[in-house]
């Protein structure tokens, strides 16, 4: 079934004759059922950094109060992630609410690939190795420098680079996204020495590799979901022209540019190209290949546009090198891109969404631009397109091309005046929205912008609650992994925020490994239903609970609801 074709009440798109069961011991909320998705707020008990805590919350403090409540695992293994130290991020998340159950995840994937040498072993490597010994040309690895295990891991890089050496490959470059979101804010020395070291022990005479270019994760090459394009503009100027202010190394780089731009954090570090006598020592060109070796899609989709399109007009690319290109994954599997990719995704199937589509359930989901895929691509399995068309409705609100620390209320508003629109229409059985504000204000580091952020999320409850009881209907809150919660660096051995030279408190921009929310907003069922005392419950658990709200019966492959019905 091709993306957005119109699915068969009754019918899962694997073709089978598959209804969700009505529920015998619940009938069902007559209202609404609505899913509020607070991205990027945990729960923690530590108030030195807690926007959460910090915050003008008084729609929280109620719902707390007053309202049946407890907390989701959502990281680590209980989303799919390599291990408990891994944090969670929204698109593995929204996966597991949407698919009901816990799928492995790319990094999981890449580390079973690599170790297995299945990755080597495949067809896309042997494309990508074969290309440049062909053509004598260079091999570009390109992706996330860190181990923040998000996007990338830079042990993966190094596999790639050992191996190709062992392929008989003689020159490699890479090109590197300065992090500091998935791992501290200034770190990137810390990534950069040990790898400039770990490249010259690798070098030797028949192996010449040498890092080519560089700046941050969010002033070049990663967008998402086209919200600017001319960060990644920017990034095919530097990587693929190799033009923009030359430095000798990647280490000589960041220090001058942190010396241009003071107080500048990695992820906002301007472009950098590395050069030898003035020219640039890896522009990418006619017969090469390029490997982008983040695992996750979001931010990796429009680079491979531009490397991939024939036709491509979303910017001035100048010059269009024919290279074999890879990714890590493939990040769209509907829109096939990449067409070559290293390791196959999860194969994430019978979703919440699908069976909703399959048993006639119409369903509206809404986020602004920044968190629009996680509502929809990411929620229903990496999947682009709809179920049906007739029954699901899709809402994206443009985001504002600003810093949100500038503007940390971002398009709450909206988005809340569109979600009271659809609740309203009476068209729609299942609802589901995402507030981007937490996480996305939460990467900044800017912890009285956070504050706004969590305070407008706040206001946009009230006005969503009071129209889920106009309507006698039920909604969760709930949130895919926290950020705002803890907006300083801890100090492991001590629990306590870590502090600058100055004296104050070093901001955090990553995600954390807190709990999550989940409250359940219920003034229609008269205690009827309550939650399970269960410590073990984790995101994946939402899908059983929203088709019970429904009045359905679980697939018996989804984790279990966090419902006890009395």
């Amino acid at each position: 079934m091709s993306p957005g074709e119109h699915q068969t009440p009754g019918q899962l798109e694997n073709g089978e004759s598959t209804l969700l069961k009505p529920n015998p011991t619940f009938p069902g909320i007559t209202g609404p059922v609505l899913m509020i998705v607070m991205d990027g707020i945990g729960v923690t008990p530590n108030q030195e950094g807690n926007a959460l805590y910090h915050g003008y919350t008084p729609t929280l403090d109620r719902l707390f109060a007053r309202y049946p409540h407890t907390t989701l695992k959502a990281h680590g293994t209980a989303v799919g992630m390599p291990s408990d130290g891994d944090m969670g991020n929204s698109e593995v998340g929204h996966n597991a609410m949407g698919a009901g159950q816990v799928y492995e995840q790319g990094a999981a994937l890449v580390n079973q690939a690599i170790a297995s040498e299945d990755l080597f072993n495949g067809e896309a490597w042997d494309e990508v190795i074969g290309n440049t010994l062909q053509h004598d040309s260079t091999l570009h690895f390109l992706g996330l420098f860190s181990d923040g295990n998000v996007h990338s891991h830079i042990d993966h890089l190094k596999a790639l680079i050992g191996r190709a050496r062992q392929d008989g490959q003689k020159r490699v470059r890479v090109h590197i996204l300065l992090d500091g979101r998935d791992v501290p804010e200034t770190s990137a020395p810390e990534y950069v020495e040990p790898f400039e070291q770990f490249l010259a022990e690798t070098r030797g005479p028949d192996f010449d590799v040498r890092i080519a270019s560089g700046g941050g994760r969010m002033n070049i090459t990663m967008d998402r979901y086209e919200a600017d394009w001319g960060m990644v503009e920017r990034g095919w100027h530097t990587h693929v022209l190799g033009q923009g202010q030359q430095f000798e190394s990647a280490t000589q780089a960041i220090a001058a540019l942190r010396e241009q731009v003071p107080g500048v954090i990695d992820q906002d570090l301007p472009a950098f190209v590395i050069a030898s006598d003035g020219e640039a020592v890896g522009p990418i060109e006619d017969n090469d290949s390029v490997v982008f070796y983040n695992f996750r899609g979001d931010r990796a989709i429009e680079i491979t546009r531009a490397f991939e399109e024939e036709d491509f007009a979303e910017f001035d690319r100048v010059r269009f090198p024919k290279v074999t290109y890879a990714g890590m994954l493939q990040y769209d599997g509907d829109l096939l891109l990449p067409k070559r990719f290293l390791v196959s995704p999860p194969a994430i199937k019978e979703t919440m969404g699908e069976y909703l589509a399959a048993t006639g359930v119409t369903q509206f989901a809404i986020a602004e631009t920044q968190k629009y895929g996680h509502v929809t691509y990411f929620w229903n399995g990496n999947r682009s397109g709809k179920f049906s068309d007739e029954l699901e409705t899709y809402v994206e609100v443009p985001s504002d091309v600003i810093p949100f620390e500038q503007r940390p209320w971002m398009k709450s508003a909206e988005v809340t005046d569109e979600l009271i629109n659809a609740l309203r229409s009476g068209e729609y059985r299942f609802l589901r929205v995402n507030f981007a504000n937490g996480d996305m204000v939460g990467h900044t580091g800017d912890f009285p912008a956070t504050i706004i952020a969590v305070e407008s999320v706040d206001l946009a409850l009230s006005r969503l609650l009071q129209v889920v009881d106009e309507l006698g209907g039920v909604a969760m809150i709930t949130a895919d992994h926290g950020n705002a919660d803890e907006m300083y660096e801890q100090d492991k051995k001590t629990g306590e925020p870590k502090r600058n030279e100055d004296g104050s408190f070093k901001s955090k921009t990553s995600h954390t490994l807190n709990p999550v929310p989940f409250i359940l907003y219920d003034n229609v069922s008269n205690g009827s239903i309550a939650l399970r005392d269960d410590d073990d419950f984790g995101l994946s658990n939402l899908a059983a609970t929203t088709v019970n709200l429904l009045g359905f019966e679980a697939p018996a492959a989804w984790d279990s609801s966090l419902l006890d019905f009395s």
